[in-house]
């Protein structure tokens, strides 16, 4: 399984970009790194070589391909993200057509991400956490998708998005789920458990009594 960090604040992803395999954004976090998009966006792609998700601001599927020649120029690890409807999907086909990735986001029914994968996108991104905020099945929504990608043999990836904590992260894993972005705070949970800090500290206060 891959790790993204989904993020736009640049401290965050230098301080793991050496272990994290891509970022993905969106206009929100970008309005909370408070920088104009390009600069954050030149930034991030430098501090990173895997896929850098950056999402149009364009309702219309002429303004969205428009939107994404623009930013897929910025470096070659810019993949665009698309908002899931009819004039999304138009984007998409249109963008994969011409060689440019896209990432189909806002996802939350299987179809739409059949809708996803018809188009060609490179990705798509069930929004797990959302889902089980209305007490609905965040993750047997994404078995369901990657049921369904088997059965058509889709290349599209599933990015499970909307990740609250770390459970969410083990079981899209146990699922088989090939992408999981998180934000900073869960992302940096994975590395930890009490146990192994408890065990560092009894190993070194022991280490401290071995005669030297």
């Amino acid at each position: 399984m891959r790790i993204f960090l989904d993020t736009a604040m640049p401290e965050e992803i230098r301080e793991l970009a050496d272990l994290i395999d891509g970022v993905t954004t969106n206009p929100s976090l970008v309005a909370k790194a408070g920088r104009p998009l390009r600069e954050a966006v030149e930034e991030i792609c430098r501090l990173v070589s895997g896929p850098v998700s950056v999402e149009v601001t364009a309702t219309d599927a002429a303004g969205m391909v428009e939107e994404a020649r623009e930013l897929a120029g910025i470096a070659d690890n810019v993949v665009i993200k698309i908002p899931m409807g009819r004039e999304g999907i138009r984007a998409v086909k249109a963008l994969e057509a011409e060689g440019i990735r896209t990432n189909v986001t806002l996802v939350f029914s299987p179809v739409q991400a059949l809708w996803a994968a018809k188009a060609g996108a490179s990705y798509v991104s069930p929004f797990v956490g959302r889902i089980d905020d209305r007490a609905g099945d965040g993750m047997g929504l994404v078995s369901q998708i990657l049921q369904i990608y088997d059965n058509f043999g889709f290349d599209t990836e599933v990015i499970v998005a909307s990740v609250r904590h770390v459970r969410h992260v083990v079981e899209a894993a146990l699922l088989g789920a090939p992408i999981v972005t998180a934000p900073y705070a869960v992302v940096s949970k994975l590395f930890d458990h009490p146990l192994t800090t408890e065990g560092i500290e009894r190993f070194l206060a022991d280490w401290k009594r071995v005669p030297k």
